[in-house]
């Protein structure tokens, strides 16, 4: 599933895309800013005039508008995209200047116009224009089993189930309930994998991930074979997919995938803070500074931190960003629905790694 890019036309301002998959809605959501123009098919209600008719009747029709945007909302359960602002372009029934709010579907048209066109947001358009496919990860243990579906924004955790298989001193018991146990994950594992035959990891503490992959090895051979890596790690269920997430043991299984890239690049700048080295450093002041002296190898931004700024505030960022590029370092916009992402916002939004070691001034402060 990928943004499909019809149309653009930078000089002119506009970009004109297709959206055909949730994790689109979420690229076009980390897209388009306050102040933007959006243009796309819609509906609305255009009130009678006609002396006698009830206040609230009048005619619903779909027309080509756009609206010069305030807010952006995106449901990521239920998959929709809400672009609101006032009318800049409707048939002539309709006010301009009036409130009114873009519902962008999958597959439908839409066209976004700004003033500039940051090179880090063309980038995400061109990445979001290349196909990455989901990755299914269950960890399990004696004591459950999680399985969760990675996106381009995170991972969305499908399915967990708590069990307590009956100790090893009750072998008989044990081997009948951890049938059963498997039978259950196997379903359920099954039910997501079906849809576009992702990728399989499976993780998990002691010997039941092994011995869940010799049971999908004869119970489901087709589905065995997306499997791509058995690893451990200290926990089963929903702690072990992040902690999966952030030892890295899924970089065999993809090495494109944006969370893992991301979860590395955040996991970078905490240990180099545990260790309390000069090569990071955090905060749009202390990031800034470092930008000007030349220090930045990898310039890190949350994705909110940049979406939601006031517009003064947004162009100073972009301005930091391609300040940066220009001095052939990297960026990375990191998605707050994951961890990852947390831990950034913690940190004020904004970090950076640095080529050379900056040691913050305590006496100041």
């Amino acid at each position: 599933m990928t943004v499909k890019v019809i149309e653009k036309n930078i000089c002119q301002g506009f970009v004109k895309v297709v959206p055909d998959s949730p994790d689109d809605l979420w690229h076009l959501y980390n897209v388009i800013y306050n102040g933007d123009e959006v243009y796309a098919y819609s509906s609305r209600a255009i009130k009678s005039d006609t002396e006698g008719a009830r206040p609230k009747s009048g005619e619903r029709f779909s027309a080509f508008m756009g609206v010069k945007v305030i807010s952006v909302g995106w449901d990521k359960f239920l998959g929709k995209l809400r672009v609101h602002g006032l009318i800049c372009h409707a048939p002539d029934i309709v006010p301009t200047g009036a409130h009114h709010t873009l519902s962008i579907a999958l597959n439908q048209p839409v066209t976004i116009v700004k003033k500039e066109w940051p090179k880090h947001i063309l980038d995400r358009l061109t990445r979001a224009s290349e196909t990455e496919k989901p990755m299914l990860i269950l960890s399990i243990d004696d004591e459950g089993f999680a399985i969760a579906e990675t996106k381009q924004y995170g991972v969305e955790i499908k399915v967990e189930e708590r069990m307590h298989l009956p100790g090893k001193h009750e072998a008989d018991k044990r081997v009948e309930a951890t049938k059963a146990y498997f039978k259950r994950a196997l379903t359920s594992l099954n039910q997501l994998w079906a849809h576009n035959h992702s990728l399989i990891v499976i993780v998990g503490a002691g010997f039941v991930k092994g011995d869940f992959a010799s049971y999908l090895s004869e119970e489901a051979k087709e589905m065995s074979k997306s499997v791509v890596d058995v690893k451990s790690v200290n926990n089963g269920g929903t702690a072990g997919i992040y902690e999966a997430l952030r030892s890295g043991v899924l970089l065999k299984a993809s090495h494109q995938l944006r969370i893992v890239d991301e979860t590395e690049t955040m996991e970078e700048v905490m240990k180099r803070l545990g260790k309390g080295e000069g090569t990071v450093t955090y905060g749009l002041d202390a990031v800034e500074n470092a930008v000007k002296m030349g220090a930045v190898e990898k310039l890190i931004v949350a994705d909110t931190t940049l979406r939601d700024a006031e517009e003064e505030q947004r162009l100073k960022l972009e301005e930091l960003m391609h300040e940066t590029e220009k001095r052939n370092a990297g960026i990375a916009v990191i998605s707050t629905e994951h961890e990852a992402g947390a831990k950034l916002i913690a940190l004020g939004g904004i970090a950076a790694l640095l080529r050379f070691p900056i040691y913050r001034d305590t006496t100041t402060q």
